[in-house]
């Protein structure tokens, strides 16, 4: 990825987190687990629904909706620009609107809209940086809900407000809610990139964290990689 750096800086990143108290967070991972929505849909949808989230390089975001019970299918790809500019040649610029984000196709019946926002809160990236996660910096890694019916919109919006009420976070969330006007896919390569590069430094650092905090904070939920 383009404003990717080495692992041994970002090593050194989280070991100054550290050093300096931040305990509830560490490189966008919380330790403590955030409480479930209040206002949440019932799981009796007898259809697949689809929900699309940005926090960051897909390729964590990704690899951790996949170990979710419940979430079907995903996609790595753009959102928030043109359909001429979604390629990361183009989004890497910082100049198309787009983010990278991530399509989850689940199941109503299994899990809930509310419980994937509890995962992305709490698992899956800052939600108090809003173009930044880790050493990745720019728009097209901002933090972004783009729901996909009034519904969603309705518990995202209420969920935002329920973590800031209770100050589950130290700082104001800055994630934005907006309607999905389009998602592109991400080039074939960017697909389930961490199940496929589990040795590459970036993803030892930065997402495999990840998957751990997902299965360490909901046991209930965690599932191994199915593949595609």
């Amino acid at each position: 990825m383009g404003s990717k750096i080495g692992a041994t800086v970002v090593g050194i990143a989280i070991l100054v987190a550290v050093a300096m108290g931040v305990r509830t967070m560490v490189f966008g991972q919380r330790t403590e687990k955030l409480p479930a929505p209040a206002v949440d849909e019932a799981k009796t949808g007898a259809h697949m629904e689809t929900a699309v989230f940005a926090g960051g390089c897909f390729w964590g975001v990704q690899t951790t909706f996949e170990r979710i019970k419940g979430v079907e299918k995903t996609w790595a790809g753009y959102s928030g620009g043109t359909k001429e500019t979604a390629n990361y040649g183009a989004v890497s610029s910082e100049s198309t609107g787009h983010a990278e984000s991530v399509k989850v196709v689940f199941d109503p019946q299994k899990i809930s809209y509310g419980t994937l926002l509890r995962v992305f809160f709490s698992v899956v990236h800052d939600p108090t940086q809003l173009n930044r996660q880790g050493p990745d910096v720019g728009t097209s890694y901002r933090s972004v809900i783009f729901y996909t019916s009034p519904e969603q919109e309705k518990i995202a919006q209420a969920y935002i407000a329920q973590l800031d009420a209770a100050k589950a976070f130290p700082r104001k969330i800055v994630t934005q809610v907006v309607p999905l006007v389009a998602f592109y896919d991400a080039e074939d390569y960017h697909q389930d990139y961490a199940e496929k590069n589990p040795d590459n430094p970036y993803i030892q650092v930065c997402d495999i964290p990840k998957v751990h905090a997902l299965q360490a904070q909901f046991p209930e939920l965690f599932q191994e990689y199915k593949g595609k």
